[in-house]
């Protein structure tokens, strides 16, 4: 897969980023890397380095000094945009997604969200799965029909208090 150096900043999600997070995906897409080889670089996994990278989880100072010396650019620069001053703004875009991607996925919570909500409840209880405490992992599973993405969701339960 080819990746461009530039980034459409006046394009959706990116125009609603601040342009901390666009140097970091340019100097990806410069350097020709994947979110997984970051990952590994820097001891996190890929879904969490991409949330990162989208402003959705929070770089260590750790993190932020093994960054810039995988992507060449200047630690003072990165922990001036995101070191402890910067806190992440969770959940990009409007209420109803338009990339196709992202509307999918949506659409999978619109269309089986209350079936699942009844299956962790018949299993667990009264409760919630944590997006705090969750995993979330992305794979490719070959099939004769066309390849197949399998996302799994892997959180804690919460049971809701009773008083």
């Amino acid at each position: 897969m080819s990746q461009s150096a530039s980034i459409p900043t006046n394009a959706a999600p990116f125009s609603a980023l601040p342009s901390i997070h666009t140097l970091l995906l340019e100097a990806k897409a410069k350097k020709g890397l994947t979110f997984d080889a970051i990952g590994k670089a820097i001891g996190k996994d890929e879904v969490w380095v991409a949330s990162a990278f989208y402003g959705q989880a929070k770089f260590s100072a750790e993190d932020l000094q093994k960054l810039s010396e995988v992507l060449d650019l200047p630690h003072a620069e990165l922990t001036a945009g995101l070191g402890d001053h910067w806190f992440p703004y969770r959940g990009l875009g409007s209420a109803v997604p338009t990339d196709p991607v992202v509307y999918r996925l949506y659409e999978g919570i619109m269309v089986y969200g209350h079936p699942i909500k009844a299956l962790i409840n018949e299993k667990f209880g009264d409760g919630i799965m944590s997006m705090i405490d969750c995993y979330v992992k992305v794979d490719k599973k070959p099939d004769p029909k066309g390849d197949r993405v399998v996302l799994t969701f892997d959180g804690k339960f919460l049971p809701y208090a009773k008083w």
